[in-house]
């Protein structure tokens, strides 16, 4: 592929990306006080309610859209590799659109089982970041993939310096009267619209080579069996699960955390994740290209151990002034690391079915972030709100020393090689 077709597609995938995750970014804040923050004008529980009702509550809602992506990104990531990456994102984006404006409505009229609804389509719709993935995989050498997943990377973390932001400022009534909780979600929803139209009408299609295998609607679940039956990808999607899992329980509970610890108010918290964004930013636009490409699985492990320890490290500050030096150092960790664990896994796989490896890499991750709000709710009512972030630090430690186990297997240019999971 030319060039300059190259980076105008690797260009509109960085915007799709990015215009996704301000979305995304924007529930952040405000669900989080919605359900967890009595103090809150939009805390929506009925008076009298237990506030670890509403702990677990907001682990079932952002369990939701997990476990539906679960079940369906690796049905859209074949699709994809069947009919084209242009067709199902545009459908993906066209999904979480609408999940959005159902999301507001839900908000306007206090229904609780309508945002479980439409955090369930977005869940089913949202094979987003797996196609892009794949559309990236189509359009670059294998040896150039963990720099290209690195934008991915980049355009979750100016996602996140966007939209928590913009999600703390667009329910804030004393910027703008009329902003409310669902304010926000109005706007992401015009986003992901815009979104819409860039697909159908400029991007181009990435797969040069359509596969022909059947449809297998239960994929989530083989995939899940087959990366536990396969020698050769088994050690690096485990990684990976604990990663995000670990992950997951920390970014589940890490508000309601401050919320207790420092009053937080959602535009405290947007601020918060906003100065991840910018850092994580930071590390994938301008660290990560300077890495040396022939040790990443060193580099991996370093970050790995490093990511673990931070997460613990979040527990301990007594005034919010002291998150300036402690998220930085966990973003480096943290960015280097969610650009790596991709493009292991994409040069595994061959190029006709880079939309089912990374499907079968989102049914992982997407289980991985289902499970801990299911439990991180009920730990952090029980316990404390302190307690899943324990947990987190712990797990991703434990990811970093299975990593470390199976890196020779790794090194020396030595890739794992799937050729077929039709075994």
């Amino acid at each position: 592929m030319e060039d300059g077709l190259e980076r105008r597609i690797l260009s509109i995938i960085f915007f799709i990306v990015f215009v996704d995750l301000i979305g995304f970014g924007i529930l952040i804040p405000v669900i989080t006080v919605v359900f967890a923050d009595p103090a809150s004008s939009y805390y929506m529980l009925p008076k009298g309610t237990p506030l670890s009702m509403g702990y677990i509550l907001l682990g079932l809602l952002l369990a939701t859209y997990s476990i539906m992506q679960f079940l369906a990104a690796p049905i859209l990531g074949q699709l994809s590799d069947k009919y084209g990456r242009k067709r199902l994102l545009a459908i993906s984006v066209a999904g979480t659109c609408l999940s959005y404006l159902l999301f507001a409505l839900g908000l306007i009229i206090s229904n609780i089982p309508l945002l479980f609804f439409s955090r369930a389509i977005d869940g089913i719709t949202g094979g987003n970041i797996s196609i892009a993935q794949a559309s990236i995989a189509d359009v670059t050498k294998p040896e150039n993939r963990a720099k290209n997943f690195g934008l991915i990377g980049a355009a979750f973390g100016l996602g996140f310096i966007i939209g928590p932001f913009l999600g703390g400022v667009l329910s804030e009534p004393k910027i703008v009267s009329w902003f409310t909780s669902s304010t926000p979600f109005f706007f992401a929803a015009l986003l992901s619209f815009i979104e819409t139209l860039l697909v159908i009408f400029v991007l181009p299609e990435t797969i040069q080579k359509v596969s022909d295998r059947k449809l297998n609607i239960m994929q989530s679940l083989s995939n899940i069996k087959k990366s536990l039956k396969s020698k050769s990808i088994r050690g690096i999607l485990s990684t990976i699960f604990l990663y995000q899992a670990g992950f997951t329980f920390f970014t589940t509970f890490i508000a309601v955390y401050y919320i207790g610890r420092f009053g937080w108010t959602q535009g405290d918290i947007g601020n918060m994740f906003a100065f991840v964004g910018i850092c994580v930013a930071i590390t994938q636009l301008f660290v990560l290209r300077r890495l040396p490409h022939n040790k990443e699985h060193e580099i991996l492990g370093i970050t790995l151990l490093g990511s673990g320890i931070m997460l613990l490290v979040y527990v301990f500050p007594t005034a919010p002034w002291q998150l300036l030096f402690i998220i930085p150092i966990f973003s480096l960790f943290n960015g280097i690391t969610m650009a790596y664990l991709p493009a292991i896994v994409s040069r595994s796989a061959d190029s006709n079915i880079q939309g089912e490896v990374l499907g079968m890499n989102s049914s992982v991750v997407a289980i991985a972030q289902a499970i801990p709000p299911l439990i991180a709710g009920f730990f952090a009512a029980q316990i404390s709100p302190a307690a899943p972030l324990y947990v987190a630090a712990v797990i991703v430690l434990s990811s970093a020393a299975l990593f470390w186990q199976i890196r020779k297997h790794l090194s020396g240019g030595k890739e794992y090689k799937v050729v077929s999971y039709a075994e």
